[in-house]
């Protein structure tokens, strides 16, 4: 199983999330297509359980930093979120996945998607710490703060993937700006009179 999604990674890199052959991936396994079905029932399938594995690595990757709330939830935050840019930009293929919409008709499954509500629980949770040690202001966690959070993070990296989606996350010309847009959010909630909102 995780030959073939390795295999469907490698075709879509090539030529397009929404590309995706079955032939070409049993093809490049050297078995016939008709054998894919007894891994995966359809194309949405494969890419269900690619979804799925991408956020689940995004999970790990953004994990290790959540131990340092509790001492300083800014630098937690912002060592998480270079963390993810820099998983995005070494796989942006699933990154693709993640973030757009580029595949009609793909819906991610319940159980594919609920590793994507662990994680903005997660956010919530970091964000609630922040709150907590005084370095944001309560509407910070609020849905508006958390939908603001994740529009500034997802436009950083469609931007990147857009415009130049070989370059490394510390050199590229957007996702050089994580920490400016994680700054911006800060001031922006700041504890002690940030904008009226």
């Amino acid at each position: 199983m995780r030959e073939v999604l390795d295999t469907a990674i490698e075709v879509m890199a090539e030529e397009g999330v929404a590309a995706l052959s079955l032939s070409e991936v049993a093809r490049r396994m050297g078995m016939r297509p008709p054998s894919l079905y007894q891994y995966f029932p359809s194309k949405m399938a494969i890419y269900d359980a690619l979804f799925e594995r991408g956020m689940r690595q995004m999970g790990e990757v953004l994990k290790p930093h959540l131990s340092g709330l509790a001492e300083d939830p800014r630098s937690a935050i912002a060592a998480g979120q270079t963390a993810m840019i820099s998983w995005v930009m070494a796989n942006p293929v699933l990154a693709q996945l993640l973030y757009w919409r580029p595949v009609p008709g793909f819906e991610p499954s319940p159980n594919a998607f609920e590793p994507a509500v662990q994680q903005l629980e997660s956010l919530r949770n970091a964000l609630q710490a922040a709150v907590d040690a005084g370095q944001l202001a309560p509407d910070a966690v609020s849905e508006e703060g958390v939908a603001l959070f994740t529009v500034l993070f997802s436009g950083v990296i469609s931007q990147q993937l857009s415009n130049e989606p070989s370059t490394s996350a510390d050199k590229g010309r957007f996702t050089r700006l994580t920490p400016t847009a994680l700054d911006m959010f800060f001031r922006y909630y700041t504890p002690t009179g940030g904008q009226d909102r």
